[in-house]
């Protein structure tokens, strides 16, 4: 599914320069559940980033799905591979405070030309949230708009999911709940999972886990 060949990523010029990835290859299997652990500033979102290409390697090769995506010339054709292939999750929900939960959820769909009110509340039935579909985000507590960010993220049935510090924001049990529905939606539907975070007990729910240590890639489950 993911595959980076010898990516390093530097950051500014000459003496200046600020090496935050080097060397680094990995491949990440289709329907699994990953986390890249490490503490802040260690590079682990700036590899996030790199997949999502959000932004560009120094050098190297990033694929997805046998596609080169470190290949694409034009922010179109990126933006064009993002909103089909692959959805996100980050620390702050991000959801519109003026639209309801079915609302929030459909947006990826609308931007397609492909609203499906019905589909979106389904997504949050899933999640546990169907009795809210009608609700403002105001009214929802922080692990309930955060499980409503993640349907939102599934709308457009990506095969990738690419999450950053998605439960920073988060107590205990509402960690769990987010870290189980990684893992389950991995096993039972065959989404492939990606999790940057620096709380180790994720790791207890992964497939694979890694940590950055010292600008290289370590892994150390799976």
């Amino acid at each position: 599914m993911i595959k980076l060949e010898h990516v390093t990523k530097i950051y500014g010029q000459g003496e200046e320069h600020l090496c935050v990835l080097e060397d680094v290859s990995l491949t990440l299997r289709r329907g699994k559940f990953t986390v890249l652990l490490g503490p802040s500033g260690s590079g682990k979102s700036t590899l996030l980033n790199l997949i999502a290409m959000l932004d560009k390697p120094t050098s190297g090769q990033i694929f997805i799905d046998n596609q080169e995506i470190t290949a694409l010339t034009s922010e179109a054709a990126r933006s064009k591979l993002r909103l089909k292939k692959i959805g996100f999750v980050f620390q702050f929900d991000g959801l519109l405070p003026e639209f309801s939960l079915a609302e929030n959820v459909d947006m990826p769909a609308l931007l397609c030309g492909k609203p499906n009110a019905q589909e979106a509340c389904l997504l949050l039935e899933n999640l546990g949230l169907g009795a809210m579909s009608h609700k403002l985000p105001a009214d929802l507590s922080g692990g309930e708009k955060q499980r409503a960010s993640i349907a939102r993220a599934l709308r457009n049935h990506p095969a990738l999911l690419l999450a950053d510090e998605p439960t920073g924001n988060l107590d205990a049990v509402r960690k769990v709940q987010v870290f189980e529905d990684f893992a389950r939606m991995s096993r039972e539907q065959g989404l492939t999972v990606v999790m940057v975070t620096h709380d180790v007990h994720a790791a207890d729910y992964a497939d694979e886990v890694f940590t950055l240590d010292n600008r290289k890639l370590v892994k150390i489950k799976g």
